[in-house]
């Protein structure tokens, strides 16, 4: 039950980052006036599924605090590398980003690293 807060953590996390992806893309690009760029991010702020993705930051916020009373952050930290797998995963079959063998050997490196790491 304990790794539930972790499970948690990075599901809310993935979809945030995907979420404002998805919507922010909608949207354009980011205007050069500064007049221009307010009234942009204002637009975007009041978008129902960008505050969905705000929400889910907090929502992970939570369920992180709650792994934090049940494991040691140098423990529990490296199990949010999922997040980075997942995201990449996800921005590829939902967005159709771009992937290519040094993405796949970047992040298997990252994984490889933050695995190494939590077993110093």
């Amino acid at each position: 039950m304990n790794f539930f807060y972790i499970i948690g953590t990075v599901v809310f996390t993935v979809y945030g980052q995907l979420i404002l992806k998805w919507r922010i893309s909608d949207y354009g690009t980011l205007p050069v006036p500064f007049v221009n760029k307010v009234i942009f991010l204002i637009k975007l702020v009041a978008d129902p599924f960008i505050l969905s993705g705000f929400l889910s930051a907090f929502i992970a916020s939570l369920f992180w605090m709650g792994a934090m009373t049940k494991f040691d952050l140098s423990f529990a930290y490296p199990f949010m590398s999922a997040s980075f797998v997942l995201v990449f995963l996800f921005s590829i079959l939902l967005f159709n980003e771009p992937f290519s063998f040094y993405k796949v050997l970047g992040l298997f490196f990252i994984v490889l690293g933050i695995v190494i790491t939590s077993r110093a």
